[in-house]
C-alpha cells in the first residue's frame, strides 16, 4: 500500500511505539494523522510536531473510541488506517487483584474490539481499510513474569485473526504487530518495583525501528509483523514441540524470578 494521502488514527500515540508510528506515517505522506492518547498534553505535543490532530482518548471506554473515529472522520472525511496500539503492562502473577486483570482486559483486548466496531462500518462501505493491531510477542509465546499481560495479548492476537478471517475478503487488511523488547516507557518502567532491568532489555529495539517495520509490513500486506526475527523461530519451535517449549519457558521463568536480568 501507499501511505500518501491516507488518514491514520493511532492510539497510544503520545509515546513509545505509538509516537513513532505517528511520525513515520507523517513522514510517509499521510495527509492526516490523528494522535489519540489518555495523555492529552503528550498527544497535543506529537500532533503539533507532525501537523496532525490530537484527540484525548481513553481506549477502555467504548464511547470515547467512537468519538475518536467521529472526530477523525469529521476532520479528514474518512479513516483509512486505524492503529489500535495502546496497551498496558503490569508485572504480576495470576493472583493479581481483579481490578488489574480487568484493566488489562479493557485496554489490551476490548480497546481493539471498540476500535473495530467504530471504524469498520465506513471501511466496509468503501470496500477498503487497514487495521493495525499492536499485540506483542507475548501473544504468540508468553510473558513469564506477567500473567494478565500475557493472557490478554494472546486474546488480542486471537481477535486480530478473527477480524482477518471475517473481513479479509471484503477489502479489510488486518495486521498484527508482535514485537518483543522495545525501548519504550513500558519496558523501562516494567521492573521499577524491583530495581532490576527487564530480561527483555537485551536485544530490545527502538520504537522507531519497530514503527518502520510496521509500515513495511503494511506495505507488504502481512498479517504477522515481527520486528524481532527470533520470535518466528521461537513460535515455530513452540508449534513443533510444545512440551519441550514449555520446559524451556519454565527455566526462563525460574531465571527471571530468581533475580537474573
Amino acid at each position: 500500500m501507499d501511505f500518501q494521502g491516507k488518514v491514520v488514527v493511532v492510539t497510544g500515540g503520545a509515546s513509545g511505539i505509538g509516537q513513532a508510528l505517528c511520525r513515520a506515517f507523517a513522514q510517509a505522506g499521510a495527509r492526516g494523522v490523528v494522535v489519540a492518547d489518555l495523555d492529552a498534553a503528550g498527544a497535543a505535543a506529537v500532533a503539533a510536531e507532525i501537523g496532525g490532530l490530537a484527540v484525548p482518548t481513553n481506549v477502555a471506554v467504548e464511547a470515547e473510541v467512537r468519538q475518536l473515529v467521529e472526530r477523525a472522520t469529521a476532520q479528514y472525511g474518512q479513516v483509512d488506517i486505524f492503529c489500535s496500539n495502546a496497551g498496558i503492562l503490569s508485572r504480576s502473577d495470576a493472583d493479581a487483584p481483579t481490578a488489574v486483570w480487568q484493566r488489562h482486559w479493557d485496554v489490551n483486548v476490548m480497546a481493539h474490539v471498540f476500535a473495530a466496531n467504530a471504524v469498520l462500518p465506513q471501511m466496509l462501505a468503501r470496500g477498503q481499510g487497514w487495521l493495525l493491531q499492536t499485540a506483542s510477542a507475548a501473544g504468540l509465546l508468553s510473558q513469564v513474569n506477567a500473567a494478565p499481560y500475557s493472557v490478554t495479548k494472546h486474546a488480542a492476537v486471537g481477535f486480530a485473526e478473527w477480524l482477518s478471517i471475517a473481513h479479509g475478503d471484503a477489502g479489510i487488511h488486518v495486521s498484527c504487530l508482535c514485537p518483543q523488547g522495545v525501548l519504550t516507557p513500558m519496558l523501562l518502567s516494567a521492573d521499577s518495583d524491583t530495581g532490576r532491568p527487564s530480561f527483555l532489555g537485551d536485544g530490545a529495539l527502538t520504537a522507531e525501528a519497530v514503527a518502520l517495520c510496521a509500515l513495511q509490513g503494511l506495505r507488504e500486506d502481512r498479517f504477522l509483523i515481527l520486528p524481532h526475527a527470533e520470535v518466528l523461530t521461537f513460535w515455530q519451535r513452540k508449534a513443533q514441540d510444545c512440551e519441550r517449549w514449555l520446559r524451556g519457558m519454565r527455566r526462563l521463568r525460574a531465571k527471571v524470578m530468581g533475580g537474573a536480568s
